[in-house]
């Protein structure tokens, strides 16, 4: 694939971008799939995605280069403002009865976890520590790591435990973990394989991984392609399939254990706003399916049925997996 450069007019001069080649050592030739641009926040620029033809694993490339990718993450990048802690009471003085019961089926649903006994728990890209706080009130000791130092203030201001930086440039933990976590945050590592080597010398024997991660075989990815509400350009360089994440997991020390397809609708409906929006159609319709994935609310529990039924066939395009340790 040819190279584009940051100065011909279709990029920003803070981006730099570099050729990526497959991160499974793959060395067969790519498949060019189509181009997009970043939707969430208008900024310049336009990014290719290329599929391995031998391992069938999916990437952005060429892709903005680790030391200038921040340009795309400004400070009001929603994982970061919608995960600040607004009370640090403890959970049972703070939340409702209702309150209680939402977060449950969160849990359940996105952020779901093993049955496990609290231990130590870090959080790969924390944003403002939300999940902190909870896995906290529940009797883990946790820490976290974060991109973006605005958001990991926030965390640490909430008294955790908080690196500010890279997974790559994060220091050797005192103690190893029993648990990783991170929601929609492989698909943005440079080097995905490196990072999962080295949270598997961060963890204890038989520790377990929990990853969420949009789901590129999903229909939803197929059929609104550069519009696909997950695809989230250039930030997300990988978009995987449960067949590609596994190759993933193993390559990085780490064994697929289950895949959990969400129940929820956010793909789907905020995809065909984007694509209807882009074809020129813009009404209350259609405002409110691009806005459906921010601000759907209590609108997931009655789309929950249709949800269930497209999550029984892998077709929500998110999930999330568990994964356990490969002891050496």
């Amino acid at each position: 694939m040819v190279k584009q450069q940051a100065n011909d007019g279709l990029f920003p001069m803070e981006v730099r971008l570099e050729d990526a080649p497959c991160p499974l050592g793959c060395e067969n030739e790519d498949e060019f799939l189509f181009t997009g641009h970043d939707l969430l926040h208008g900024l310049p620029g336009e990014y290719a995605l290329v599929r391995c033809k031998s391992c069938g694993l999916t990437r952005t490339n060429p892709r903005p280069t680790a030391d200038t990718m921040g340009y795309y993450y400004p400070d009001n990048y929603g994982p970061y403002t919608g995960t600040i802690i607004k009370n640090v009471l403890p959970a049972k003085r703070r939340a409702p009865l209702l309150r209680r019961f939402v977060r449950k089926i969160l849990e359940l649903n996105m952020q779901r976890l093993p049955d496990m006994k609290p231990g130590s728990m870090l959080e790969i890209g924390c944003a403002s520590g939300a999940f902190l706080q909870h896995m906290n009130n529940l009797g883990w000791k946790v820490a976290g790591i974060e991109f973006s130092p605005a958001a990991a203030e926030n965390a640490s201001a909430a008294g955790f435990d908080v690196h500010a930086g890279s997974l790559e440039d994060a220091p050797e933990p005192q103690n190893n973990y029993d648990l990783v976590v991170g929601w929609m945050v492989l698909e943005h590592l440079h080097k995905p394989v490196l990072a999962l080597q080295k949270l598997n010398h961060w963890t204890q024997p038989g520790a377990s991984l929990v990853l969420s991660v949009p789901n590129a075989g999903s229909a939803d990815f197929h059929w609104f392609r550069q519009y696909n509400y997950a695809l989230h350009l250039p930030n997300h360089l990988y978009h995987y399939t449960p067949d590609t994440v596994e190759k993933i997991l193993r390559a990085g020390g780490w064994k697929l254990e289950k895949v959990h397809h969400q129940r929820l609708m956010s793909n789907w409906f905020g995809g065909l706003g984007q694509l209807l929006y882009f074809q020129g159609h813009d009404n209350r319709l259609v405002s409110w399916l691009r806005s459906y994935p921010r601000k759907a609310g209590k609108l997931h529990y009655l789309f929950f049925p249709l949800a269930v039924l497209l999550a029984a066939f892998g077709q929500t395009g998110r999930m999330t997996v568990w994964a356990r340790r490969i002891d050496d």
